[in-house]
């Protein structure tokens, strides 16, 4: 299908983009492209503006940050796959925007536009909430930091709003004892999860600490496996934590698989992500 009407412009700077978000009350921004160009071909969305901001490059980049490492939303997944710091200090993004889409779409696909799309059965979202990530969030008012925990609202609902946008993220820094893990169902390589599971634990003395387990495409968001999570103390507990991985999720029934199917899916992976982190 043919998008409906709109109108454009390239925003020069963020206050620039946020000033034409002011004009425009139902303006939406473009960054890499992927998830609103279908949205506007098939009239799923109709906004009357698009503000381009993805040529600004001061959103472009990942740094050091002391106990953290801040990645500008409008990097790359390809360049989130090959960045040294991530791989140094938080692997589980670099292997995860890896496993987005084929290489086209990881070229042009940005961290930013995946999380403020909010899509329950995207990857990145889910690793951010397993991260307990940071996101930065910029509007008229300045700038405010959003948990993981409180970013995804519903189905391609954020608590970015209007006039605003996502400027960047904030991810800890993986200490030696902490092991990750992300896998993920899907039919084919380029394919949506299914389900997807991401671990992210540290083992001190022989115990688990503060696992943080969060599950795609197993609700209206990412959603915490908090049931798993409490089960999980030790690496002997694996087996009973994956048995309680999908207790409180609604997962959806659909032409991929039923919401039954998905649950036995979430165990049967939830189970080999959590002993790949623990092994790590």
């Amino acid at each position: 299908m043919i998008p409906a009407t709109f109108d454009y412009d390239v925003a020069e700077s963020v206050e620039h983009a946020l000033s034409l978000l002011a004009e425009h009350e139902d303006g939406k921004l473009l960054a890499g492209g992927h998830s609103l160009i279908p949205a506007l071909r098939l009239r799923l969305s109709r906004p009357s503006f698009l503000v381009d901001i993805g040529r600004l490059d001061g959103l472009a980049y990942v740094r050091d940050a002391g106990d953290h490492l801040a990645i500008g939303s409008l990097t790359r997944h390809a360049t989130l796959a090959s960045d040294p710091l991530l791989q140094e200090h938080c692997p589980i993004v670099s292997h995860a925007a890896a496993l987005v889409g084929d290489p086209q779409v990881r070229h042009r696909g940005t961290i930013g536009g995946s999380l403020a799309h909010g899509d329950p059965a995207s990857d990145l979202p889910t690793v951010m909430l397993a991260l307990g990530a940071d996101l930065m969030v910029t509007g008229p008012g300045g700038v405010r930091i959003v948990a993981a925990d409180d970013f995804f609202r519903g189905v391609f609902e954020t608590a970015v709003g209007e006039g605003e946008m996502l400027t960047e993220i904030r991810v800890p820094k993986l200490g030696t004892w902490t092991g990750w893990s992300y896998l993920k169902f899907n039919r084919r390589a380029q394919d949506w999860a299914t389900v997807g599971v991401a671990v992210v634990a540290t083992r001190e003395n022989g115990s688990v600490t503060g696992p943080r387990i969060a599950l795609t495409n197993m609700g209206a968001t990412p959603l915490r496996a908090s049931a798993a999570e409490e089960v999980l103390t030790s690496a002997e507990a694996a087996a009973d934590a994956a048995a309680r991985i999908a207790d409180g999720t609604e997962p959806p029934d659909d032409t991929s698989a039923s919401s039954e199917f998905r649950a036995h899916l979430a165990r049967v992976v939830g189970r080999r992500a959590i002993e790949e982190a623990l092994s790590r």
